[in-house]
């Protein structure tokens, strides 16, 4: 059984250092954690979600365009502890982690993306993953439809069917909590997370998957920016 700690001791890193490319109208200028969904940055919506559950110590590994984080986090935040981390322009997801080791004192910790937002009650995430023994939790969700599908008998439909999440596979949905023995899958600034160090992690059983079927979006391109703003409103209370 993992040790326990409480909220005061959990950090929660959110990686934000991206060039977000395939949003690249909204991102010549600043990171994309810091596009505006509803007038209130992206990064906004994840750090509350985590503070609504205590958890309120926050470490931005930045890279693109850190500056814009830096001076808009020299306001104070409710009761928060936020650090903005230099983890690099060019670092990969993981070799951001790495560079992190150092300030997360070998203690367990959250990890997600700077641009996905998600309803996923965080302490039963916690609480599943404290009752395996693996390394590594990660939030499995289902991406959201985009497509019907049909049955054509020649030039015939003879099957419609509205596309439903649910015939979409399980994929990574970040919200991931991390013991420190993931420093140990990441070789370098090069590594990502989500290559050498998840697979291993799975193929080794030390990685586990919180199921979860509520909200969850990402952002990645324009399209997926005007999805969130019309969901959120039904989806998220802030």
């Amino acid at each position: 059984m993992k040790k326990i700690f409480n909220n005061k001791d959990f950090k929660v890193v959110i990686l934000a250092g991206g060039l977000g490319t395939r949003i690249s109208e909204y991102t010549k200028e600043i990171p994309k954690p810091m596009v505006k969904i509803l007038n209130k940055p992206l990064i906004l919506y994840i750090m509350k979600h985590y503070a609504k559950f205590g958890f309120k110590n926050f470490y931005i590994a930045a890279g693109y365009k850190q500056e814009v984080l830096k001076k808009f986090f020299k306001k104070k935040f409710y009761d928060w502890n936020v650090k903005i981390i230099d983890t690099g322009q060019k670092t990969m997801t993981g070799g951001r982690i790495k560079r992190l080791k150092s300030i997360l004192n070998n203690k367990p910790f959250f990890l997600t993306y700077g641009d996905g937002i998600s309803n996923v009650n965080i302490k039963r995430l916690l609480k599943f993953h404290n009752n395996h023994n693996g390394h590594a939790t990660l939030t499995a969700v289902r991406p959201p439809a985009r497509f019907g599908s049909i049955k054509l008998f020649g030039n015939k439909v003879t099957y419609f069917k509205e596309k439903s999440k649910l015939d979409e596979g399980w994929i990574n949905g970040g919200f991931f909590v991390f013991e420190p023995k993931i420093f140990d899958y990441i070789k370098n600034d090069k590594t990502f997370l989500e290559r050498e160090p998840l697979v291993n992690l799975g193929s080794q059983k030390k990685l586990y998957a919180f199921k979860h079927s509520g909200f969850w979006q990402c952002m990645d391109t324009i399209r997926d920016k005007e999805i969130l703003e019309k969901e959120i409103k039904k989806n998220l209370r802030h």
